[in-house]
């Protein structure tokens, strides 16, 4: 049988239900469509360790601020569904956004605490409530096993991991590498964004976390001395302009004043219009 689109949330839930009764193992890859490498290495991960798979396809609306770029990210559902086909996918779950939030919607699920409270957060004001709330609607529908999710968004794993567990919905959260290209510039859908010379400058964000983990190799502990290694990367290339450079405890994202066990180090910057983000997790040595 090959893959089919459901559109609606009755006929999700069915066909969960359906599987479930069957005593089949459920796997759940969300995405907000435009898919690129990154997300099909999260396909496949998920295809060898379940029985059927959902991909959802879904531009999030309360995820995006009021100056985001909602209404220019890509959307390429066509494409997207042909991808998922050739790879194996049973359902491609794409419902609309009035399906997911009917009139009278009026529900938040919000992770509090130092998870929320540094690192992208500020910078996005309710972007992870609306992470959150979309992600925690998708489980209930879809009834999952397992949800897949990318390395890359490391703050969105960690906040979804404990809402995960401080709701029991039994859901085990699995997360797949980053995926690059041959310069080390992290796969994003918003990639295409780029003009040549943004797509000449963005794999400084990469060099930039190498230099910050070159930093700690050599022995550098104090997390100011690995962000100016970081900085004096990035700082003289254009169109790069660095909306934070951080380090944080890998686990609970809080701030540290002295590195020491395994720690994150993470990236925003706008190369030109586009705002890119990128990790590197680094054990440093005793």
């Amino acid at each position: 049988m090959g893959m089919v689109m459901l559109r609606t949330i009755r006929a999700q839930q069915a066909c969960s239900e359906r599987w479930r009764r069957r005593g089949l193992r459920l796997g759940f890859v969300p995405t907000m469509g435009a898919l690129h490498a990154g997300h099909l290495s999260l396909v496949a991960a998920a295809l060898r360790n379940v029985d059927r798979l959902v991909v959802s396809v879904f531009v999030n609306p309360i995820q995006f601020g009021p100056r985001e770029d909602f209404h220019r990210y890509p959307r390429t559902l066509a494409r997207d569904r042909a991808l998922l086909s050739r790879a194996g996918v049973d359902v491609l779950f794409s419902p609309a956004p009035a399906a997911m939030y009917p009139p009278g919607f009026a529900t938040r699920v919000t992770v509090e605490g130092p998870l929320v409270a540094g690192l992208c957060a500020p910078w996005r004001p309710g972007h992870f409530a609306g992470v959150t709330t979309v992600v925690a609607r998708f489980f209930q529908v879809v009834r999952p096993h397992a949800a897949w999710f990318g390395q890359k968004d490391a703050q969105q794993v960690a906040i979804i991991r404990r809402m995960t567990q401080d709701l029991g919905t039994g859901v085990r959260i699995l997360v797949g590498p980053i995926v690059r290209e041959s310069d080390g510039l992290a796969l994003s859908s918003r990639n295409r964004f780029l003009d040549r010379a943004g797509r000449m400058a963005a794999p400084a964000l990469w060099r930039g976390l190498q230099a910050g983990r070159a930093a700690i190799r050599r022995g550098e502990r104090s997390p100011a001395g690995v962000r100016a290694a970081m900085r004096r990367v990035l700082a003289p290339v254009s169109p790069v302009r660095v909306q934070y450079l951080d380090i944080v405890d890998a686990e609970t994202l809080q701030p540290l004043y002295r590195l020491r066990g395994r720690v994150l180090l993470a990236i925003a910057a706008f190369v030109g219009r586009t705002r890119l983000i990128d990790n590197l997790p680094v054990r440093v040595p005793r």
